[in-house]
């Protein structure tokens, strides 16, 4: 299946944010803010974002926590032994998980069943391809039962070629983060910091928790999400139907909580609690149902999270806010600028 969003547009490298703000002497909660609604656009900072809130809306923030999922491995095949980077993405049902090998900053495509991977204490084991007719991703044998503890202990961030150098994990943590599980950080909760959510609480508006643990994002162009877990809890479900009826604005934090809530509708339209996989994907064909805001980073050209954007907002406001960014230089990916789109 491939994925074609309709937002169309060329990411100059120097619009590629390299470091976090607080390394550009900024707070997290001082990057750009574009504010898409209908045909309007307007530029702020993100310590403001109040302003385009109102009493009685809702944000819906994620709450799983970053992990540092990068180890580094000894790969061994048949042939030869290699470096390679392993990236864990996703635990399954099993105990088994879904990584990503890595050589020299690219995915690897070249694994076999059966191939281990030497890491630090412990043997990863190739098991199967994670999708059929591909090899990009495969379900492996961890090294160990306790994985969560192993990767504290021995992994790094996952981090791509446009970040200059290696950040500590709280970097990669948002104020939100309780439940640790995303192989990436679900960063368009990170501009947000502790004194902005008091202000936002203070002002009348709601904040409640789902939880999507993210795999990592390092997909081809045009290839759908991945399923990935998440619960949304009872109480998030009744508050959601609350605001709903008595006229407030559900904002999603992230395609993340998007992709969550919206996996938790009912026949009749009603949020209710859910927890699992999820394999939605929202697109022109599938638009949003209950989300009618949307708190996002700035995405890479071509990357199905457009798709989930334009499901919210509609194609054309997605586009005028993408085009007025790059002409404004906002800064892209995680450590970049914000985006609020509204219906």
């Amino acid at each position: 299946m491939t994925v074609h969003p309709h937002t169309r547009f060329v990411l100059p490298d120097s619009l590629n944010a390299t470091e976090p703000p607080e390394a550009r002497g900024l707070s997290r909660d001082q990057v750009k803010l574009l504010v898409a609604e209908g045909s309007t656009v307007t530029h702020t900072r993100f310590d403001r974002i109040g302003d385009h809130l109102r009493p009685g809306d809702l944000l819906l923030v994620n709450t799983s926590g970053t992990l540092p999922a990068a180890v580094d491995g000894t790969w061994i095949t048949n042939s030869c032994m290699a470096p390679v980077v392993v990236h864990f993405s996703t635990a399954l049902d099993d105990g088994n998980w879904v990584v990503e090998l890595r050589n020299g900053g690219e995915p690897t495509f070249g694994g076999t069943a059966g191939d281990q991977v030497e890491l630090p204490r412990g043997i990863l084991t190739l098991l199967a391809p994670h999708q059929p007719g591909a090899n990009r991703l495969w379900r492996a044998k961890p090294p160990v039962t306790d994985m969560i503890s192993y990767l504290q202990r021995h992994g790094r961030p996952i981090t791509y070629s446009y970040v200059n150098k290696r950040w500590p994990i709280a970097s990669y943590q948002t104020v939100f983060a309780r439940d640790p599980g995303s192989a990436e950080m679900p960063s368009a909760a990170r501009p947000f910091s502790f004194e902005l959510v008091s202000r936002l609480a203070a002002q009348g508006v709601l904040i409640a928790p789902i939880t999507l643990h993210c795999g990592v994002s390092s997909l081809e162009s045009h290839e759908p999400p991945l399923p990935e877990r998440y619960d949304v809890p009872e109480h998030t479900a009744r508050l959601v139907n609350w605001v709903k009826g008595n006229g407030g604005r559900i904002v999603a934090v992230g395609t993340t909580a998007v992709r969550a809530i919206e996996s938790a509708v009912a026949a009749d339209g009603s949020v209710v609690a859910a927890h699992g996989w999820t394999d939605l994907v929202l697109g022109p064909d599938h638009p949003a149902a209950v989300v009618d805001g949307l708190v996002t980073g700035m995405h890479a050209p071509e990357a199905s999270h457009l798709l989930l954007l334009e499901a919210v907002a509609g194609g054309g406001t997605v586009q005028q806010a993408y085009d007025a960014a790059l002409h404004e230089r906002y800064l892209w990916h995680e450590f970049g600028d914000s985006c609020l789109v509204l219906k």
